[in-house]
């Protein structure tokens, strides 16, 4: 009897785990936009951007090189590598708040500042050129082609 009733339990158990566990609704807010490519350039929806950082790679005739996009707190999008002009190597940087930190040296840097060439101050997300056509970012593989040398 002790068995049966175990047994019925774990079955109970079962049936309410799997039926808890099966979610199909689809939240609305995270839908995926997709980015498009052309024979030369990367279009990314600017509606796929969010004030929290977004890293995307390309495979760069083998060579798997990472960049980022990222709004600002003023709207406009900010689009570089995800590795340093100075620190060298693809250590990449992480996202706190409304800042982004270099990951191999801490160097801490506003997003708004983001987007621009190193001015010769140090440390800084290598610059990516970019262009805003419509409601999209345009990036030209030829672009991050030429910075791949960071992740080789």
């Amino acid at each position: 009897m002790k068995k049966i009733l175990i047994i019925m339990i774990s079955i109970i158990a079962l049936v309410f785990l799997v039926g808890c566990g099966s979610n199909t609704d689809t939240p609305t807010g995270n839908v995926v936009a997709k980015i498009s490519e052309s024979d030369d350039s990367i279009s990314i929806p600017i509606s796929a951007i969010s004030t929290t950082l977004k890293k995307l790679t390309y495979n760069a005739d083998g060579t798997v090189v990472t960049y980022f996009a990222v709004l600002g707190t003023d709207g406009e999008v900010r689009v570089a590598f995800d590795a340093c002009d100075v620190c060298g190597g693809s250590k990449g940087y992480r996202q706190e708040g409304t800042d982004i930190v270099c990951n191999n040296c801490g160097k801490v840097f506003r997003i708004d500042g983001l987007g621009t060439q190193n001015k010769g101050y140090g440390c800084w997300p290598s610059y990516l050129p970019h262009q805003i056509e419509g409601d999209n970012v345009i990036i030209k593989k030829a672009d991050i082609k030429s910075g791949a040398f960071r992740f080789a």
